[in-house]
């Protein structure tokens, strides 16, 4: 079992957004599951996991600087699609391709979305 029911980003560019996660995401197997009419949408599996919106509140939407939204992918070539799908969608570097010393297979990228939210992507699964 999970231990989160989805997490949630938000964007100031709604179109780009789903433009970026459609093919980020499509990478590692998720797809648009609903759109919240010009409030947002959610990507999942089998259910609602990645939610990007709006804020609420009417303000802009903003980063948190520590804040990393991490993705599981299916295999080491899918963490390399997805770094360089983001990249091509106009998302920034935040750490290429490769080995994570940390824990033991560990492979995984990082990248900024277009509204700057940080992203990972990581495998566990051995060579």
């Amino acid at each position: 079992m999970s231990i989160f029911t989805h997490v949630t980003v938000g964007t100031n560019d709604l179109n780009k957004a789903r433009e970026f996660y459609d093919h980020v995401l499509g990478k590692l197997g998720y797809s648009r599951l609903t759109d919240l009419g010009e409030n947002g949408s959610i990507w999942g599996k089998d259910k609602p996991s990645f939610f990007v919106l709006k804020p609420a509140n009417g303000q802009p939407a903003t980063v948190g600087n520590g804040v990393t939204v991490s993705f599981e992918a299916p295999g080491r070539q899918a963490v390399d699609d997805f770094h360089a799908t983001a990249l091509s969608q106009g998302g920034k570097c935040e750490g290429e391709p490769g080995p994570r010393g940390w824990a033991e297979n560990a492979y995984a990228s990082y990248a900024r979305d277009p509204d700057g939210n940080k992203l990972a992507v990581y495998c566990f699964a051995a060579e």
